[in-house]
């Protein structure tokens, strides 16, 4: 069964529908888009799938590793704890911790350690500290961080900052990720580094990721297939070729100009 089913999601405020029956499915490590206007109801969705939002109707069916849960309705922490992470539109990092505390933190549910052995800061707790540390050294060896592991989050510059939040969601073993935005603010050169590392993270550790992104490109090239929003509801779904000469999403979203730009690379 897929990874991830979201079966007649709907959510509002007040009375107003920030999302609309939408049904979404995801299998293993797929890669899949979710694309849509400012204000189309994606993040929404990301709070949705994590909790930070209760569902107003539908339901969300998580399967990891042959489990399945329903998990509308559960904590944030639980459902991380189950296995999805996420990173944010707007990046939340510790930011007056360190590059390596603020993905230690993320680690803390494999601590092996007992709490007596914390404690009385036993040899199994030191032992269990060493490996968490060269354990997020190497994630964060990924981005290239692991040379910046004692610098504050914060001196960080934006594209690293984005990074790092990409690698702290990592080092939660995770079989999900939701990546919400990760190119904003980045130049063509970082985006194309971006798009190769998300690709990598996928085939070396078998993860199964969800794409919030308005770069286009980027989108087209990387994902297997894609889900559009406009006002909440979904108005297509296909694979990418698909997506682009889809007049719905044309007409709500791309535009004639931007379509163009897709098909030719951006070549005037």
């Amino acid at each position: 069964m897929p990874i991830l089913s979201v079966e007649n999601l709907s959510k509002s405020f007040g009375g107003l529908a920030a999302v609309s029956h939408v049904n979404m499915t995801l299998e293993s490590q797929e890669l899949v888009g979710l694309i849509g206007p400012n204000g189309a109801g994606k993040t929404t969705i990301f709070n949705l799938l994590t909790g930070v939002y209760t569902p107003t109707s539908g339901t969300i069916t998580f399967a990891p590793n042959g489990e399945v849960y329903e998990i509308q309705g559960m904590r944030p922490h639980q459902i991380a704890n189950l296995g999805i992470a996420r990173t944010f539109q707007n990046i939340r990092l510790f930011k007056d911790m360190t590059v390596i505390d603020n993905v230690l933190i993320s680690m803390h549910s494999q601590l092996s350690s007992s709490i007596a052995s914390s404690l009385f800061r036993t040899s199994k707790f030191y032992n269990s500290e060493r490996e968490m540390r060269k354990e997020a050294l190497e994630y964060l060896s990924i981005f290239n961080l692991d040379k910046k592991p004692k610098v504050l989050a914060k001196n960080l510059p934006y594209g690293e900052q984005r990074h790092l939040e990409i690698v702290r969601a990592l080092a939660s073993k995770p079989s999900l990720i939701l990546l919400d935005e990760p190119a904003a603010g980045m130049n063509q050169s970082e985006t194309s580094h971006l798009s190769a590392t998300i690709r990598r993270l996928k085939n070396e550790f078998g993860l199964t990721i969800l794409l919030i992104e308005h770069d286009m490109s980027l989108v087209m090239e990387l994902c297997e297939r894609i889900y559009v929003l406009d006002y909440g509801m979904l108005i297509s779904q296909g694979l990418p070729n698909e997506i682009k000469t889809d007049k719905r999403v044309i007409e709500a979203y791309l535009g004639e100009d931007a379509a163009r730009d897709i098909e030719t690379g951006g070549e005037s």
